[in-house]
């Protein structure tokens, strides 16, 4: 990545969800940013940030992108780890792997932009994932609803990859006009047991 700290997994899942979902349109997202530099991750801030002003222009397509987008992300993350990490993630307890699958969501949102944090806290069934500079939410004016969709849907696909089923919705976005982004995630019952079970002391 270059010194804005654009990360590789968002620009390129950014691009392919473009490329999947509206083909005819990319090329003139690809006249802001080269095809070479979107696939290696080394795009600057401005381009990135353009690239996503005009997105917003495309009305529920910019949803639907944010989407796709967010579970390509996820999907390559998981797919990146080496196979004894993925292994033991996969075989831990629901209880101790909903943490370590959000562990890893604070890491895919780092990765994904420099200048971007998150900070989780799971209690029962309810995560509360809080993200800081989300580079989709910095904006001159106000949203009507929230711009954190890539985010809300990695979050989401991490947990199916590792078999927690789970909706998640951002409650709060900066791009709305809110302090911070937050993202709560609902996690359902997992097929080999309850995710709020901890080994007795």
């Amino acid at each position: 990545m270059r010194d804005s700290g654009i990360g590789r997994v968002l620009v390129a899942s950014l691009h392919q969800a473009i490329g999947d979902l509206l083909p005819t349109r990319l090329a003139f997202y690809e006249s802001f940013l080269a095809v070479q530099a979107l696939r290696d991750g080394t795009i600057g801030l401005a381009p990135l940030s353009a690239v996503l002003s005009f997105l917003r222009q495309e009305g529920e397509d910019y949803d639907r992108i944010m989407t796709r987008a967010g579970e390509l992300a996820a999907e390559w993350t998981v797919e990146s780890m080496a196979p004894i990490e993925r292994s033991t993630m996969a075989s831990a307890p629901p209880w101790l792997r909903a943490r370590l699958v959000l562990r890893l969501a604070r890491q895919l949102v780092r990765r994904s932009c420099a200048q971007s944090r998150a900070a989780s806290r799971l209690r029962k069934k309810t995560a509360r994932v809080d993200v800081l500079d989300s580079v989709f939410c910095t904006v001159r004016e106000p949203a009507h609803h929230p711009l954190c969709g890539f985010y809300t849907a990695a979050f989401r696909r991490l947990l199916e990859l590792f078999a927690l089923p789970a909706t998640a919705t951002a409650t709060d976005c900066r791009g709305r006009g809110d302090a911070s982004c937050v993202i709560v995630v609902s996690l359902m019952a997992a097929a080999d047991g309850p995710v709020t079970e901890e080994p007795a002391a």
